[in-house]
């Protein structure tokens, strides 16, 4: 790109307030994904999906590096684009966008300190509308760019479905309370997890004791407490909201119960929950 151009381009970016606006949601570094997508877990998909109102197919078609004044709190080892791409397809959310696109995303750069030439590569943008001009949208992350191929947007699109869902699992925030009560014969319990939740309705955890049997447990997603509830399958949106937001540590005061033994059953049962969830991996920060 001529320079001419190049310095008309930025006018025009900073004109549009894209760059002011994009300042802020850029400035906290996040490491690009070791290889292309492959890196980014479910966890990693579902914190970008959740966060857009927008997931853009998009062809890039020009592209400029912005100087370090212009690109404050860039990661070291990264450079600051500018980006026009064209729209090849709406995944996900249900605003309006044209068919061109502007945004800025930080990328790796060589030994030389140059970005890689990413023009008429496919990528997809986990994005929101801009405030500015037409075409403009703010990534939702510095990196929230990722390379698109068939099978990505594949894993990709389950993800955003379960999303869209008008009984989608709530966001859950934290333990509210918590409570094992004790049954009639020796090793039998019940213990209830409240969670609380981004004002999105009720979430509860169950854990069944029986003597001489394995401890069962479920989630219930609305006011009623379901003892036949069922764990959720690891990588969908309700594991995401339970396995990648429950707190390591259980807070003191959601104990509901004063007695030591009720209170050791119930953070042995918390743990249990833990470990049969299995870790919230992510790649991404």
């Amino acid at each position: 790109m001529a320079h001419t151009q190049y310095l008309k381009k930025l006018s025009i970016l900073a004109a549009s307030g894209l760059l002011a606006a994009c300042s802020g949601a850029l400035a906290q570094p996040a490491p690009v994904p070791p290889s292309p997508n492959g890196g980014a877990t479910y966890a990693d998909l579902a914190d970008l999906a959740d966060r857009a109102n927008l997931v853009i197919h998009a062809e890039i078609r020009d592209q400029a590096k912005l100087s370090a004044e212009r690109a404050p709190n860039v990661t070291p080892g990264h450079a600051r684009l500018y980006i026009e791409a064209q729209t090849v397809a709406l995944i996900g959310g249900s605003r309006p966008i044209g068919e061109s696109l502007r945004y800025l995303v930080d990328v790796p750069v060589d030994e030389d300190g140059d970005p890689p030439k990413l023009k008429k590569q496919q990528v997809i943008l986990f994005a929101r509308a801009g405030q500015g001009r037409p075409g403009e949208v703010q990534l939702v992350g510095p990196t929230a760019q990722l390379p698109w191929n068939p099978e990505f947007e594949a894993r990709l699109r389950p993800i955003l479905a379960e999303m869209a869902e008008p009984d989608a699992p709530p966001t859950v925030v934290g333990v509210r309370d918590i409570l094992s009560i004790p049954g009639n014969l020796a090793g039998e319990s019940e213990t209830q997890i409240f969670l609380n939740t981004d004002g999105e309705g009720p979430v509860s955890i169950t854990v069944v004791r029986r003597p001489n049997m394995s401890p069962v447990w479920g989630v219930s997603w609305s006011e009623i407490v379901d003892q036949a509830a069922r764990p959720p399958a690891r990588d969908t949106l309700a594991w995401y909201r339970i396995a990648c937001f429950l707190p390591d540590q259980l807070p003191r005061d959601a104990m509901l119960s004063d007695d030591p033994a009720s209170q050791a059953q119930a953070a042995e049962d918390f743990a249990f929950v833990q470990q049969s969830l299995g870790p919230c991996q992510r790649n991404r920060s």
